[in-house]
């Protein structure tokens, strides 16, 4: 008997959470994509999943009109939301990653689903980052709508189509250095797209041990490397053979970049002030010994897959 998944969001992250779900065989399930626009990657996805049945003609869904969550959610056991942004104003990210994410909780809630919720290490309810503060504000609200729900917060995800190694490789064909700021210090946890499928998929299984571990839970998210900015960039040069200098620069270089490119149309060389601003904290997992079932366990000992992939493992592999 099959059940039935929606991931209510596309994309980098969506596509791989969508097909390592489809691909799984206990239980076998049907996957539906819901987003504003599913219909490309829904084709893509059906291209490469051995038995495309398993995904169900994808839905158009608008997080911010909860009328058209409820119809797509009907008969769901298990509801992944992808809610985010990267860029806009304060109330974009008020729209979508606080009130969206809730109306997408409710109406997983009013449909019997299990909630899998996707969020970021470095949220702050309380930060001036509009970013870290509706993350923080939109898990709140899913785990008052859905307290059983599970809250996923990765580090960096990397992976083919990336837009973070991705990014700086290209920007290394264009510009005569990498700029990093305040010294290239704050350390990041790079983690595997196909790792945090992997949990996903574990953590929608409908098995007890499993439920008891993760029900309620934050799992904060982080792959076997810890590397600085500076570390990344130089991960970068090693695995495109290209040399560039890597040149610190100093943060208030960084906001006056941002306050301008931030007005401009999103583009390769975009860069936010806020962005920048998270440049002084690391994104690295701070649960490990809390009150969270480690990340690293779940995956390594219920997947059957192997161990959380490293940066130096992966990115070979679609750095040309």
């Amino acid at each position: 008997m099959s059940s039935k998944v929606v991931v209510c969001g596309a994309g980098f992250l969506g596509s791989h959470i969508a097909r390592v779900l489809a691909c799984a065989t206990n239980p076998i399930r049907n996957v539906q994509i819901a987003s504003r626009s599913p219909t490309k990657l829904y084709q893509k996805l059906s291209e490469t999943v051995p038995v495309p049945e398993r995904l169900l003609p994808p839905a158009s869904v608008d997080i911010t009109k909860p009328e058209s969550l409820q119809p797509v959610f009907k008969d769901a056991s298990v509801v992944v939301s992808l809610v985010g942004i990267m860029h806009g104003t304060p109330q974009d990210f008020e729209q979508i990653q606080w009130k969206g994410a809730s109306n997408v909780a409710e109406a997983a809630k009013a449909a019997g689903a299990k909630l899998i919720h996707i969020s970021a290490i470095g949220t702050d309810a309380n930060s001036t980052i509009p970013y870290a503060r509706t993350k923080a504000l939109g898990e709140a609200s899913a785990l008052e709508h859905c307290p059983d729900a599970t809250i996923i917060r990765p580090s960096i995800v990397f992976g083919p189509e990336d837009d973070f190694f991705n990014r700086f490789s290209k920007l290394s064909r264009y510009l005569p250095f990498l700029p990093v700021f305040g010294g290239g210090t704050a350390s990041f946890q790079p983690v595997y797209v196909g790792d945090i499928a992997r949990a996903i998929e574990i953590v929608a299984r409908k098995d007890p041990e499993i439920e008891k571990i993760v029900s309620g839970q934050i799992l904060e998210a982080g792959g076997p490397d810890i590397l600085t900015y500076r570390e990344v960039m130089e991960t970068v040069l090693k695995y495109n053979n290209r040399w560039r200098p890597i040149i610190s620069l100093p943060f208030w270089i960084g906001m006056l970049q941002g306050t301008v490119m931030e007005r401009l149309p999103i583009n390769l060389f975009t860069v936010t002030r806020a962005q920048v601003e998270q440049l002084k904290s690391d994104n690295v997992v701070t649960r490990v010994n809390g009150d969270a079932f480690p990340f690293k366990t779940l995956v390594e000992k219920y997947s059957g897959s192997g161990p959380l992939k490293s940066v130096h493992e992966i990115l070979p592999q679609y750095f040309h």
